[in-house]
């Protein structure tokens, strides 16, 4: 079985701040994986790229099969352009694994997709692809998400009690006795950057915005009151969700400032509420938001424990170190996905190989 395994992974999240690229050489040598994160950086979509994935939903069927192959080509320029850089030997690279760019999940009715042609960037890039790590666990009755508490409890379990990621949406995983629970907490950066969007800007750098806004108590009551954070886990969030369940409840009358601070502030109650109920002591936070000091700060208020936020590297290329992991572990076909995270009937080796 494969020892020394180095794969490119690839990692687009809902809130499309770019691709995160990920070189990363893996040792499965000891009882515990080990890994290098040999080369790394995030790249930009084009503004016409952008422009069709904030409406994508809304495309026919041939538009979204021409986008798929769209971005199939973006990922394969981009990591040529990776490679040559950073004079990467193509041979060294086992394999790309690749997340893809999140167009529907809706785990209840049987599917979730990903776009980013595998075979079109196989077939561009001269490297195999493994993709689409999420359809087999759907098929199997599960959410299909989150996928990263395996590299999470296999790659970092030193770190903490318990693992947060702050993307688009907010994701958890962490370990009671043998069994790895782990589930979509509330939004996260999706809702906070479409209201920054609305003054002009990217993103509320550091939540200075947000700090500097009025907090509104009866927004905050009817955001908390939602009836998704009394479901038991497993349970998962998407932008269909965001958009039917979260955003009507927000007047549009409200200043972006006001938006900006009780949202933040709602985002850190949520989370605190299932630290504090899990009766965790520590927690390792990554992603976009582990940036947003406001937010931290935020969380600090609510919760008593440790909170650990790393390095930069470690913050904004953990997803994508953790697909390749599982495209890793899928070479060495060994599961990528955890039952009792998924809430699937078993654990399975999910993805789907794509040869040149």
């Amino acid at each position: 079985m494969l020892k020394n395994i180095q794969i490119i992974g690839l990692m687009s999240g809902t809130s499309l701040d770019g691709l995160d690229i990920a070189h990363v050489a893996f040792d499965f040598s000891a009882a515990l994986p080990t890994f290098e994160l040999l080369h790394s950086e995030t790249l930009p979509y084009s503004d016409e790229i952008l422009v069709k994935l904030n409406v994508a939903k809304t495309f026919s069927v041939p538009e979204m099969l021409m986008l798929d192959k769209e971005i199939g080509r973006f990922y394969a320029l981009k990591v040529l352009e990776f490679i040559e850089k950073n004079k990467i030997s193509v041979k060294t690279i086992s394999a790309i694994a690749c997340h893809g760019q999140t167009i529907f999940h809706q785990p209840e009715n049987g599917f979730t997709q990903q776009i980013g042609c595998g075979t079109t960037l196989a077939f561009l890039s001269g490297i195999p692809v493994i993709n689409d790590f999420r359809s087999l666990d759907v098929i199997a009755g599960g959410q299909g998400a989150p996928l990263v508490p395996i590299g999470d409890f296999l790659l970092f379990s030193d770190e903490a009690d318990a693992f947060l990621n702050i993307g688009g949406f907010v994701n958890i995983s962490f370990k009671k006795g043998d069994e790895i629970t782990a589930f979509d907490i509330c939004p996260g950066n999706l809702p906070l950057n479409k209201f920054a969007e609305t003054l002009g800007l990217k993103y509320d750098k550091n939540g200075e915005i947000a700090k500097n806004g009025q907090l509104d108590e009866s927004l905050l009551k009817k955001l908390n009151n939602i009836n998704y954070y009394s479901l038991s886990a497993p349970k998962s969030l998407g932008t269909e969700w965001l958009e039917k369940q979260f955003l009507p409840l927000i007047p549009k009358e409200l200043s972006p400032e006001k938006k900006l601070r009780t949202i933040t502030e709602h985002i850190a109650i949520q989370i605190s509420a299932v630290l504090n109920n899990q009766q965790l002591n520590s927690v390792f936070i990554t992603g976009g938001g582990a940036h947003n000091n406001f937010l931290i700060e935020c969380l600090k208020q609510h919760f008593s424990g440790n909170i650990i936020v790393p390095q930069s590297k470690l913050i904004d290329f953990k997803e994508a170190i953790v697909f390749a992991f599982l495209g890793a572990r899928y070479l060495r076909n060994e599961v990528t996905t955890i039952s009792s995270v998924t809430g699937a009937k078993l654990s399975l080796c999910t993805g789907v190989y794509h040869r040149i």
